[in-house]
């Protein structure tokens, strides 16, 4: 499938599924839940709980005791108010936000902000979709910049 950006195509193939079974692991899943919960409790992000359990602990991922990690994070509330990936691209266009002020000619950049910005709209829509976020959620630059601080 092509990018939507780009004129690339992108490396869609079919995979094994993924195992549910990891032999080595020694945790039981109530060990795994507060591994995550302390994780989650020190500002870790999920994607970087993921990275964390898989690296240093060995868990190849949550799902071995069959819970998603977004499910244990809902589960002792804490969870962010705005999803990981659209908080990634708010970040991201705060950056470029940024670095527009200073650099008011780079039309490079700012081509770039108008993509992220657009995606960024688009995954409010689905979220909102979704239940995810509230149906009052709109995006602008000076939320996205009290909320990345």
């Amino acid at each position: 499938m092509a990018r939507m950006y780009a004129r690339k195509r992108g490396k869609a193939k079919s995979r094994k599924p993924m195992k549910k079974v990891a032999p080595w692991v020694s945790y039981n899943p109530a060990e795994i839940e507060e591994i995550v919960v302390k994780l989650a409790n020190q500002g870790k992000q999920p994607a970087k709980i993921g990275l964390l359990l898989r690296d240093q602990y060995g868990i190849p991922t949550t799902r071995i005791n069959k819970t998603k990690l977004t499910t244990i994070l809902k589960k002792h509330k804490l969870q962010q108010e705005v999803p990981d990936d659209l908080f990634n691209l708010m970040k991201k266009a705060v950056l470029l936000h940024s670095h527009m002020a200073k650099n008011k000619r780079d039309y490079t950049s700012y081509r770039g902000l108008e993509l992220t910005e657009s995606k960024i709209r688009r995954l409010g829509k689905y979220y909102i979709k979704q239940k995810v976020l509230p149906t009052t959620w709109k995006y602008s630059i000076d939320r996205a910049r009290l909320l990345v601080k």
